[in-house]
């Protein structure tokens, strides 16, 4: 046996009294921490085991994701090795912030993230990226204060890899040009909505920046000056020209450069290229591998049609896998032209394509057996017969989205469980899906997202067998499946362990007894129960107490969850970021409770009857990571002035609701009252 290292020989503990665990080697003890990076709570508790697990921890941690800037000078001393900062939860984060950073891991830290940060200055970027010689990644989308002295800044980060300067409609070709003179080593580049940005700042970008992987363009108005360019970029295998207006067919004619490595297009929303625009575009490019040319709005009289001219165009690569034509309008020539490809398509999206009917989607799946992606979403015309050939020619699916197809009858939903086995996504949203088909379905045991929102068909007996055979469930959204109840829940509880996400939204069969099976999945990061009148405070218990994960909660209209709810989930769920508790039962106590959970960022606040100017005060006051809070206008001028600005000034932003107040009919027989006595 080798001989130990001298890292490994000495002790665990930096003081030398005894410690059983210093038997275990520092290797060992990284080993365990790296299979707790995912859960916050378990790592806090390894670093209090005892001294020795506190040190290791302090000087293991890499990553770093704090929930408001005050917190950092508690950490600087005990986490020396920090690599990747990500400040997204930090809404204020100011240029004596940025020097401390910049002073304190200058040596080691890699990546930092300041996308939804607000108040530093290129004062304190140049601290950083001055300092900061090892940056290699910078996120500053929505930073809409800088302006191009902060692009001036920016161009001090010499080895800068990846830029996301998304949103910052401040900067403009003069900035870019700085950062284009300065970080010669970026590979990626986002500039999406970045509006002052024209042809000069992206011919700089392209001509400075020879090592250009991915460049995002969008929205911006560009024509094909810039673009010629861009095409010479030697390495770019990700270009996204989504909304560029200034590009038309005349001008892309005109190029005379073709991107041979070129591997992503994106040319969703411009209206002004059609199948000869996108020829000269991709002209002599060898790798292409996805295509996209989706557009918003099924509605728009200026939409493209995908003819055989179109795809022709894609004739040629080879390699081509992935193409997604939403929005668009299918033609007969365009579908044979599609199925005549001759490259291996795995991945085909025709969400909301006028045209498309079982005779067009029949015969080009059965051109292109491998597929593993379909979206066919709002596809509103194909019935039983495209199912059919659908899960007979693509066996090998694992994932098929197909909300609101309204003509595919419930035996269709048969065929899929029986032949498609490797199915791992299932979006069946208002269908008319039933218990037979769920049945089916369940025999697909990779299933990790199903979706089965406004399914009036499917009922407890379908869902039992999805939740006893399909263990590795993530996602679930019973959305108004309004059969549902509180068995079929339990059959999920008990049988997905894994579950992170489930929407039972306005099923009134629904009780405290789905919550508590509910509080088994330890997983469950995200629970819907809106409009669920039969959950009260109890269920809501057994929720906090067993789900610590959970960061997302939406209780709107669950009329009998009060403070007694709240209270528990003060104590037990730290990890809640976001709750909707408009028109429940809570009252200042509940609402001051919950501002003690320090993770809190986004709350919405409508119609609570108990709730009085002077709780929402305290509460808004407590809860200092708040980052978006949505209020009735009525509370507006009842706030004292100096709460509201305090709280703006440390990046909290309010929306003013004025909307009446609704009272279900339902809940009035409930709650025994008549509607005028239910205050508002």
């Amino acid at each position: 046996m080798k001989t130990l290292s001298k890292r490994r020989r000495q002790p665990l503990s930096p003081d030398s009294s005894p410690n059983p665990f210093d038997i275990l080697t520092e290797e060992i003890v990284c080993k365990i921490l790296d299979h707790l990076h995912n859960d916050p709570f378990a790592t806090k508790a390894f670093s209090l085991t005892c001294k020795a697990f506190y040190f290791i921890e302090s000087r293991h941690r890499r990553i770093l994701k704090p929930l408001r800037p005050e917190l950092l000078p508690r950490i600087f001393h005990r986490y020396p090795f920090v690599s990747h900062l990500d400040l997204s939860m930090c809404p204020r984060v100011d240029d004596t912030t940025l020097n401390v950073i910049s002073s304190t891991w200058k040596a080691t830290l890699q990546s930092i993230n300041l996308s939804r940060s607000r108040f530093f200055t290129n004062a304190g970027l140049s601290s950083l990226f001055v300092n900061c010689s090892g940056l290699v990644e910078v996120d500053l989308c929505n930073a809409m204060q800088l302006t191009d002295l902060a692009a001036s800044a920016i161009a001090e980060a010499k080895n800068l890899e990846r830029l996301s300067l998304a949103r910052c409609k401040s900067i403009t070709d003069m900035g870019i040009g700085c950062i284009a003179v300065g970080c010669r080593k970026l590979r990626s580049l986002c500039l999406k909505w970045c509006l002052r940005v024209g042809d000069l700042g992206v011919e700089l970008i392209a001509l400075k920046c020879k090592q250009i992987r991915s460049l995002d363009l969008s929205y911006l108005p560009i024509t094909e000056k810039s673009l010629n360019s861009v095409l010479q970029l030697q390495h770019l295998e990700d270009l996204v020209l989504e909304g560029c207006h200034g590009i038309d067919d005349d001008g892309l004619s005109t190029l005379d450069q073709s991107c041979k490595s070129l591997k992503m297009l994106n040319l969703s929303n411009c209206q002004n290229v059609t199948h000869t625009g996108l020829s000269s575009l991709i002209n002599g490019t060898e790798q292409l591998q996805q295509i996209i040319l989706a557009y918003g709005s099924s509605v728009s009289p200026k939409l493209p049609k995908v003819t055989s001219d179109l795809v022709k165009c894609l004739n040629a690569y080879s390699k081509l896998q992935s193409i997604k034509l939403d929005g668009c309008t299918v033609t007969w020539s365009g579908i044979k032209a599609m199925a005549s490809l001759h490259s291996p398509v795995k991945e085909l999206s025709l969400s909301k394509c006028l045209g498309l009917t079982d005779d067009g989607l029949s015969f080009l799946v059965q051109s292109h057996k491998d597929l593993r992606k379909l979206d066919i979403t709002c596809c509103r015309k194909i019935t039983y017969t495209s199912i059919d050939i659908i899960t007979n020619s693509c066996t090998s699916l694992t994932s098929l989205r197909m909300e609101s197809c309204s003509l595919v009858p419930k035996e269709a939903f048969v065929l899929i469980g029986a032949r498609c086995s490797f199915l791992e996504e299932l979006d069946a949203t208002d269908n008319e899906i039933d218990d037979e088909g769920l049945k089916s379905i369940s025999r697909c045991s990779k299933l990790s997202i199903l979706k089965l929102g406004i399914c009036s068909n499917i009922s407890d007996e379908g869902l039992a067998k999805v939740g006893s055979s399909c263990s590795m469930l993530k996602e679930v959204d019973l959305y108004r499946s309004v059969a549902i109840s509180d068995a079929g829940i339990a059959a999920i509880g008990d049988g997905c362990p894994a579950l992170e996400m489930i929407n039972i939204a306005y099923n009134d069969k629904i009780t405290d007894n789905s919550l508590v099976s509910l509080s088994k999945c330890r997983m469950l990061k995200a629970l819907e129960i809106r409009g669920c009148l039969g959950v009260s405070s109890i269920g809501l218990l057994a929720i906090a107490v067993g789900c610590k994960q959970l960061t997302v909660l939406d209780i709107k209209k669950c009329f009998n969850i009060n403070d007694n709810g709240m209270l528990p989930l003060a104590q037990f769920s730290q990890n809640l970021k976001q709750i909707n508790l408009s028109y429940c039962s809570v009252t200042d106590v509940g609402l001051v409770a919950l501002a003690s959970i320090s993770r809190l960022q986004n709350m919405t606040i409508l119609h609570l009857a108990g709730l009085t100017p002077n709780g929402l005060a305290a509460a808004l006051l407590a809860c200092r990571a708040l980052t978006k809070v949505k209020l009735h206008a009525s509370f507006r001028p009842l706030l004292p002035q100096s709460i509201l600005g305090y709280m703006e000034a440390h990046g909290c932003v309010f929306h003013w609701r004025d909307k009446a107040f609704q009272l279900p009919c339902m809940f009035w027989t409930n709650a025994k009252e008549e509607p005028s006595k239910v205050a508002p």
